[in-house]
């Protein structure tokens, strides 16, 4: 391409790891057989390149159960899996149900119904808050949100969103304009949608409207006043013509709402005349200890998106679910995606939801992930290096610091540790820079998760010892 690439500046860093850190090479360096050295090479040949997964980690020859394999015949624990593998990879009742479903009927035009999409539909009815129970399906999450604004246009007569910064709703233009991370939406990726407005989130331990939580990591409410559902409320009084206000209902960061504040929030959209959009993508279908994240909360939102593991960590489908008074438009088409109603993913989908209901996965997910977030509250009472521990069922992490009163961020130190837990046979992800965040499959152990958590027990210790003696 002739000309010169204008120069840019590196955007803020939000989502993983640093890819070209010398902590990375290193690490690649030392563990990198001839092997997966040659596939990286190819693959960073023809792929774009594009931050957090270029240049990859490592490759993967094998997933099975809450193992991944790398060609160097390496195993890891993967309590990342971008939340795609809440029944484990490779579930041997998923893959039967897919090739049967193969073999029965492979695929649908979309003018056509079928058994089981229609099916999927009707379970997904029955599983989602409230009166839920009007459907489209789509290939992606980013698909999804954006079939949930386009409702939402169509029944308010609006256009304009409200989402918070640091928020991830998908790649697409739309999605992108609602979420809230410089990586996916800044530099060369804009201009975006008009009308997408944006409100600093809920985050207690780091708040923005500067306000000061407890030794545990709880707000004060009754000083603080909800300043950020406030701060929701007032933009919507501003604009006053705001078709959604669109969120994770809790933050994969990880950061949990504080008591009341999804209540306030969807007073206030009825009262604007705002629809709620909630994105359980990486939350929904157990991952927090109940079926869906705003069910902690006792708010029923007028869509939900859902999406990465409805297709069993195999197959990708995702759906947003709305409320029956949302179907206002039959002469116009949301979606219509190609494989809206493919008889193959809609299959999958409705088999891992009977897995998790089958194998008690939420429940699961609950007892292990909380025994999981116990070992790490112990943890901070023992080293200063933990700032704050926080999170529900297995989406849950720690916030490690350099100074508990400064709340600096100890960036090297999450990397330090992420490299290491690699070497023992972990993975995981680091989120804004020093949070080590924890998605575990909902078919975790508690004898898995023991043994994860004294690998990060293991690293946070020494490196405590060297900072603090």
């Amino acid at each position: 391409m002739d000309g010169q690439t204008e120069q840019m500046s590196a955007p803020a860093q939000s989502e993983g790891e640093v890819n070209f850190s010398p902590r990375r090479r290193k690490w690649s360096a030392d563990n990198h057989g001839a092997q997966t050295k040659a596939l990286l090479e190819r693959d960073a040949k023809y792929f774009l390149h594009q931050s957090v997964s270029t240049p990859c980690l490592s490759a993967v020859r094998k997933a099975e159960g809450v193992y991944l394999e790398d060609y160097d015949g390496r195993r890891y624990m993967d309590f990342h899996g971008n939340n795609v593998h809440h029944i484990g990879y490779g579930h041997p009742d998923l893959k039967k149900a897919i090739i049967q479903q193969m073999d029965e009927l492979p695929f649908a035009p979309r003018r056509f119904s079928c058994d089981p999409a229609v099916d999927l539909a009707e379970k997904i009815a029955t599983i989602a808050p409230g009166d839920l129970s009007k459907v489209l399906f789509t290939t992606g999450g980013s698909d999804a949100n954006e079939v949930a604004m386009k409702v939402a246009r169509a029944k308010t007569g609006r256009f304009k969103t409200i989402s918070f910064w640091d928020s991830f709703h998908g790649a697409g233009f739309g999605a992108s304009s609602v979420g809230g991370e410089q990586l996916f939406r800044g530099g060369p990726i804009g201009p975006l949608l008009p009308g997408s407005e944006h409100v600093a989130p809920f985050g207690c331990y780091r708040c923005v409207y500067g306000h000061q939580c407890d030794d545990q990591g709880q707000p004060d409410l009754d000083k603080c006043g909800l300043a950020c559902a406030n701060m929701v409320k007032y933009v919507l009084e501003k604009e006053g013509d705001v078709a959604a206000v669109i969120a994770e209902p809790a933050r994969a960061v990880p950061y949990l709402p504080p008591k009341g504040f999804w209540q306030a929030v969807r007073k206030a959209c009825h009262e604007a005349g705002a629809l709620l959009i909630f994105d359980e993508i990486p939350t929904g279908l157990g991952k927090t200890g109940k079926f869906f994240a705003c069910d902690h909360d006792e708010v029923v939102p007028d869509i939900l998106v859902m999406g990465k593991a409805l297709g069993g960590g195999i197959l990708p489908i995702a759906a947003a679910v709305c409320h029956p008074d949302l179907d206002v438009a039959g002469e116009y088409a949301f979606g219509h995606y190609t494989h809206e109603k493919n008889p193959v993913t809609t299959r999958a989908a409705l088999t891992t939801i009977e897995i998790i209901e089958r194998e008690n996965l939420v429940e699961n997910a609950a007892t292990v992930g909380g025994h999981g977030l116990k070992r790490l509250m112990d943890m901070k009472d023992k080293y200063q290096l933990i700032g704050d521990v926080r999170g529900r069922g297995m989406l849950f992490g720690c916030e490690l610091v350099l100074d508990r009163a400064e709340k600096t961020p100890a960036t090297d130190a999450a990397e330090e540790i992420l490299y290491r837990a690699l070497d023992d046979g972990l993975s995981f992800k680091i989120s804004m820079g020093s949070v080590l965040t924890f998605t575990p499959p909902l078919v975790t152990t508690l004898e898995q998760m023991d043994w994860a958590m004294d690998v990060i027990e293991r690293a946070i210790a020494e490196i405590n010892t060297r900072l603090f003696g």
